[in-house]
């Protein structure tokens, strides 16, 4: 599943490209996770902004040029001068923006026709998601949205801030950072990067961690999403940015994918666990309830 740094991956590899694009036409294939929310052929002359990543989802902006001049809903509902596509790649999902390209395949269930390129979301398995709403604070967008954590790399947030989040909380650390609702991004591959390097073992309860190991693991978090952002996101599977391009993380981890293999900085074998119906790699001598 592409994660919070694959999706950031791939909203770098083509924001500044379509930034400012002119919506020609929007072509809907299967039926993703929900119905679009808008009629397809109200996008078009409407323009991109900038695009902007909430943790797993991408927030595509849309503004007409001339509101003023905007013709009423054909519906007979009011005109709509901005809003945007909410996009969620699911379980296997990718984006690409390209000149041109083949026509759409079996798999290929959102083509965004601008005067730049085609957007195009490719998603196998269909758990993906492309909706409309008049922000990302209203309509279905605050919907998906309402759940998620903080941001990781929000400068405001604190270990204090995760401490006072989990006080209490009897779930296993390495289920309360994927459960994602204090902090977003840390998924089963950076989860258990972030643990070893702040030294914790995933075994131990949330509410059990002290104040500064909350920041050390918060700083943790930041420091491998920040290299999985950095070397183009993993790709274990067949995860590519827009551009096509695979990413590099999985080649450098410490623990992730390395059952039994010796630990990168004291020798003893990595374990492996299931928790939550997730693999969970650790190493049990620097990794310290």
């Amino acid at each position: 599943m592409p994660e919070l740094p694959e999706v950031e991956v791939t909203r770098q590899s083509f924001a500044d490209r379509i930034r400012g694009a002119r919506v020609v036409e929007l072509r809907l294939g299967k039926p993703l996770r929900w119905p679009l929310g808008r009629e397809p052929q109200r996008l078009a002359g409407m323009v991109v902004g900038t695009v902007e990543r909430r943790g797993k989802y991408l927030w595509v902006p849309l503004q007409r040029p001339n509101p003023a001049v905007t013709a009423p809903a054909a519906d007979g509902g009011d005109a709509d001068d901005a809003g945007g596509l909410l996009i969620h790649l699911g379980m296997s999902g990718s984006l690409s923006f390209a000149l041109g390209g083949p026509p759409p395949g079996a798999h290929d269930h959102m083509d965004l026709l601008t005067d730049r390129g085609v957007l195009r979301l490719t998603d196998p398995r269909r758990f993906g998601a492309v909706v409309w709403s008049p922000s990302p604070d209203s309509g279905m967008a605050a919907r998906l949205l309402a759940g998620l954590g903080r941001e990781p790399f929000d400068p405001a947030l604190s270990g204090a801030d995760l401490h006072a989040a989990w006080r209490g909380k009897r779930v296993a650390i390495k289920t309360a950072l994927l459960a994602g609702d204090v902090v977003v991004g840390a998924g089963n591959i950076y989860a258990c990067e972030a643990l070893f390097l702040a030294g914790i073992d995933p075994r131990l309860a949330a509410g059990r961690l002290s104040r500064p190991r909350c920041e050390r693991l918060l700083q943790a978090v930041r420091a491998v999403l920040a290299r999985a952002i950095e070397v183009g996101g993993s790709s274990l599977r067949d995860f590519k940015d827009a551009h096509g391009d695979p990413g590099a993380f999985q080649l450098e981890t410490r623990v992730y994918g390395r059952e039994g293999q010796p630990c990168r900085s004291c020798g003893t074998p990595v374990r492996r666990i299931v928790q939550g119906q997730r693999s969970t790699f650790f190493c049990p001598v620097c990794q310290r309830r």
